[in-house]
């Protein structure tokens, strides 16, 4: 009923804006979609992988000095309440040489493309795994952004008072990552929270610049990261004194991490680049007996990229590594953990169709993800994709999800 109640609110009061536009404030701007997005798993039964019917929309309005934007949403799923959220709701001011950005906001950093390197402000929803658009894997986060200017560079500074944590798949997901313990598992998140205080608030710097032929920015942050550390407890059974069952407590942890990327063209190629060194990051130990489970060390992470267009062909590949340093036998990670990617994207009939191509490669694990599509533009605003999500591989990131092969089909209209 409360849902209910704040869904015909929201709708009354977005309806009448164009009435509100009409009595004075010309400046108020609105455009959105309805999406229909329908997945079905490639099994012999063709389960449904995901059926969500999506309403989004943007208003905002700007002027000389002040200007604001909301980005309501609406997801609603067959075999799951309705959902209703705000990605964005911010105000700006404008002064001479510098911006304020306050509210909730999405915020986007560094150069790779399907990777999360220093791009660490806004947390994630990981629910679909990586299969959302990325501006809906971004978690819009309550923030203080201020922006100074002087010549070609930017200074840009994040305080964000509230901790966002990612978003994982709940239980009985299809998405919900493998976890194979030796003993029956409960979970305590007594530990969980992270009380909003002064104390518990997050802060981001960066500094960006676009000088001749090249474009940089160096970033930095200290933060609680968004996804939990798995502290696990035995219990040892009195009489046996054989393992009885583990307890997992999810915590979350302070980091710091600096780092940059640049962007530079040679000759017809795009060169881009991108690494950020984290301190205190935690780590799950392969044997949950060890350390707790977990063990706190630094890592480096970072990404190399070519850009290229050839016969029309839009042609981009990464090799991204993630390197633990201070490396510990038995840890559930590799010391080194080596990913490409690959895209391949290619327009017809004057933009109208899109072919695109694009990869996941785990290198450690032989795994993959591999997603082809195909979009239609069939009218003005009116879209349709279709495409599929194959996973390769039988361990790792993506190979773990061998059995959710998928192909689907997503109808939108966007005003």
């Amino acid at each position: 009923m409360k849902t209910k109640i704040v869904l015909i609110t929201m709708l009354a009061a977005v309806l009448s804006l164009p009435a509100w536009a009409q009595l004075g404030n010309d400046n108020i701007r609105f455009n959105g979609f309805v999406r229909n997005y329908t997945g079905v798993l490639t099994n012999e039964a063709g389960d449904l992988s995901i059926l969500q019917n999506t309403f989004n929309l943007n208003f905002n309005s700007r002027g000389d000095k002040v200007a604001f934007k909301v980005n309501p949403y609406l997801y609603h799923y067959n075999d799951r309440e309705l959902e209703l959220g705000l990605r964005e709701a911010y105000m700006d001011m404008y002064f001479n040489n510098f911006d304020l950005r306050i509210g909730k906001q999405q915020i986007i950093w560094g150069k790779a493309e399907g990777v999360f390197i220093t791009d660490v402000v806004a947390p994630k929803d990981l629910r679909e795994f990586l299969l959302p658009d990325f501006d809906e894997i971004r978690l819009g986060i309550t923030a203080l952004k201020l922006n100074y200017y002087f010549g070609n560079s930017t200074l840009e500074a994040v305080w964000t008072p509230v901790f966002t944590p990612t978003q994982m798949p709940e239980s009985g997901s299809i998405w919900q990552p493998r976890m194979d313990f030796p003993a029956p598992v409960s979970f305590d998140y007594s530990r969980s929270e992270i009380d909003p205080s002064m104390e518990n608030s997050e802060v981001y710097l960066r500094f960006s610049t676009m000088a001749s032929g090249f474009d940089y920015e160096l970033v930095g942050g200290y933060f609680w990261y968004d996804d939990p550390a798995m502290h696990i407890t035995r219990h040892i059974d009195p009489q046996t004194q054989q393992l009885a069952s583990l307890t997992l407590m999810p915590e979350y942890h302070r980091v710091s991490m600096a780092g940059g990327s640049i962007s530079t063209p040679v000759g017809p190629f795009l060169l881009r680049a991108e690494g950020a060194y984290y301190s205190g990051r935690y780590f799950q130990t392969a044997n949950p007996m060890a350390q707790g489970g977990k063990l706190k060390k630094d890592n480096l992470h970072y990404m190399a990229g070519l850009d290229y267009n050839l016969w029309g062909i839009t042609l981009s590949a990464q090799f991204i590594q993630e390197l633990i340093l201070d490396y510990e036998e038995g840890m559930q990670n590799d010391e080194l953990d080596n990913t490409m990617t690959f895209l391949a994207k290619k327009d017809f009939l004057r933009e109208r169709l899109w072919v695109e191509l694009f990869s996941y490669i785990g290198l450690n694990n032989e795994d993959a993800l591999i997603r082809p599509k195909v979009t239609y533009n069939f009218a003005d605003g009116f879209e349709v994709l279709g495409g599929a999500n194959i996973f390769l591989g039988d361990t790792g990131r993506f190979g773990q999800y061998k059995d959710n092969d998928m192909v689907y089909v997503k109808v939108k209209y966007s005003f």
